[in-house]
């Protein structure tokens, strides 16, 4: 998956990342009640605990681990390993995100997911789909809110 933004590479890999456990339940109150470290510093091997917020979605929460995080390059990669998201069939999601300077100033975001299922469990592409769009969704409110606060994250 590829998004595009007017915003900068580094501005939206604070804002997005770095800062994203704070920001985007800030903005995104309804989607995103909490994020919270409930394993290690907030480094690689740490574990999050992220509470949804309550009538916008049917999930509750879920767990990731922080497996990798390089600042100067802006990639992030982590590890669905726990939640309501993984629906029974999934035994893990591990994401890899790269945020990459385009050449009108901007950035695109690309993401890949690697789906772990369990046993023979299939994938769908509905459910593939329904997925990019929420990841593509917050990537865009997090750049609304950028575009409206250019001060911040600089």
């Amino acid at each position: 998956m590829e998004v595009t933004s007017s915003v900068s590479a580094s501005k939206m890999f604070k804002a997005f990342v770095l800062d994203g456990d704070n920001l985007i339940p800030k903005i995104l109150p309804a989607a995103i009640k909490c994020v919270e470290i409930v394993q290690g510093d907030g480094g690689v091997g740490s574990v999050k605990l992220i509470t949804f917020g309550e009538g916008t979605s049917q999930l509750k929460s879920m767990k990731h681990r922080i497996d990798g995080l390089d600042k100067e390059n802006f990639t992030y990669s982590y590890t669905l390993i726990e939640g309501d998201a993984l629906m029974n069939e999934i035994e893990s999601i591990t994401y890899h995100l790269k945020i990459v300077p385009s050449a009108d100033g901007g950035s695109i975001c690309k993401n890949r997911s690697i789906y772990h299922t369990k046993g023979d469990a299939q994938v769908t592409e509905e459910q593939i789909k329904a997925g990019k769009e929420k990841a593509i969704g917050v990537f865009k409110v997090v750049e609304s809110y950028l575009q409206a606060n250019p001060e911040t994250y600089n």
